[in-house]
């Protein structure tokens, strides 16, 4: 299948928003469109780091420019710990000033990757053993909580110990991925959104959800951020604990897909008409596919039925899911943010559009985004610090 065309089509729509809206960000809404206003959420970097795809693929140095602009703006986010107290600092800032390094060399944007990895290297809780998701230390509400989101995040850290030398970084990195292993993933190939230790002791108290249809169901973006951040933890550590964490969540996915390949929101709610399905979880498994594909030996009798289900996902999203040749700020429809919370309904999701653009250009490019840079593709560089 020809890609090009839905590429072109989507760095069309990313170069008119940013015509249309300057140094704003996009943001969810109920509405069919985004909402352009200021960097204070967790989702901006996705944003940023389709600006650098955009760039990546055209060469046009607008796009670099842009992007850089965009990273200045990640700089003053920083300085001023602008809605920061989250673990989501691998989304906002690997996204935009680690691309930045890994794109064009820019020794600031390396820099701001670094101090963006302190912060987020500063939410390990040493009583409890874990990187606290969301809230200040000591927070009732979300002091004991980690959440499977974190897995994508932990790309940061890992980077972060290869550049500098400094073990501390992917120590707390590999820490986190087998705390997520051994609590955030049920033994039928589920996953909890979210776990709760005491956050005095590390004693696991049990797990539930946020964003997911109840405490006991299997949220499916969830379940795609650990498909994709279990391999990207593989690919630094080498641990074959991960890589096969990876394929047995990713086995779960697709076999619990619906006919057109595109996730609904929660593999356990029921199925109606008007269910919100989340294209933007599809886009996400789709990415952990094609990774899984570039680490998986050659001989492993499991890539066929992966690479027959990255080209069903990646069909379907082009050809039923994505807005090519529609006026639209969006790339992909039918993305879910927090159902339950009745936000972000059946609409664009910048995460959604991010990973859909990555997925597209790593099949036609070989590009693969920016969780790592492109001389440290071998898997298990830093794995003698873990055997």
């Amino acid at each position: 299948m020809v890609w090009s065309k839905a590429i072109e089509d989507a760095v069309g729509k990313i170069r008119a928003n940013i015509e249309n809206n300057g140094m704003k960000f996009p943001h969810i809404t109920n509405e069919k469109r985004y909402e352009w206003s200021e960097n204070i959420d967790w989702i901006e970097g996705f944003y940023t780091g389709m600006v650098w795809l955009s760039f990546e693929y055209t060469g046009d140095a607008y796009f670099k420019e842009q992007a850089k602009l965009q990273i200045d703006n990640f700089r003053q986010r920083l300085e001023q710990r602008n809605c920061l107290e989250h673990h989501d600092i691998g989304f906002l800032y690997g996204l935009s000033a680690l691309a930045g390094w890994i794109v064009d060399g820019d020794k600031d944007a390396c820099q701001l990757a670094l101090q963006a990895a302190d912060l987020l290297l500063a939410r390990w809780r040493s009583k409890g053993h874990y990187l606290q998701a969301w809230g200040p230390e000591g927070d009732e509400q979300n002091g004991g909580r980690i959440i499977i989101d974190c897995l994508m995040n932990l790309p940061l850290l890992y980077w972060a110990t290869q550049h500098t030398g400094d073990p501390i970084y992917s120590e707390i990195a590999y820490k986190q991925a087998e705390l997520s292993r051994r609590y955030l993933v049920r033994g039928d190939d589920s996953s909890y959104h979210t776990f709760y230790f005491n956050q005095e002791t590390g004693i696991p108290l049990g797990g539930g959800t946020h964003q997911g249809y109840h405490d006991g169901s299997t949220w499916t973006r969830g379940q795609a951020w650990g498909i994709y951040g279990f391999a990207l933890s593989y690919r630094y550590t080498g641990d074959p604990k991960f890589l096969e964490t990876s394929k047995r969540l990713l086995r779960y996915f697709i076999d619990h897909l619906p006919e057109d390949s595109i996730a609904y929101w929660d593999f356990n709610v029921p199925i109606e008409a008007g269910t919100s399905r989340d294209s933007s979880a599809s886009a996400i498994t789709a990415c952990g596919m094609h990774e899984l594909l570039e680490l998986m030996p050659q001989d492993d009798p499991d890539r066929l039925w992966i690479a027959v289900a990255l080209e069903q996902v990646m069909k379907s999203l082009v050809e039923r899911y994505a807005t090519i040749g529609e006026e639209a700020e969006g790339l992909l429809k039918h993305g879910s943010y927090h159902v339950r919370g009745n936000s972000g309904l059946d609409d664009y999701m910048i995460w959604g559009d991010y990973y859909y653009l990555e997925a597209l250009l790593r099949i036609e490019r070989s590009i693969p985004g920016y969780w790592y840079e492109r001389t440290e593709q071998g898997i298990g560089k830093l794995m003698k610090q873990f055997v």
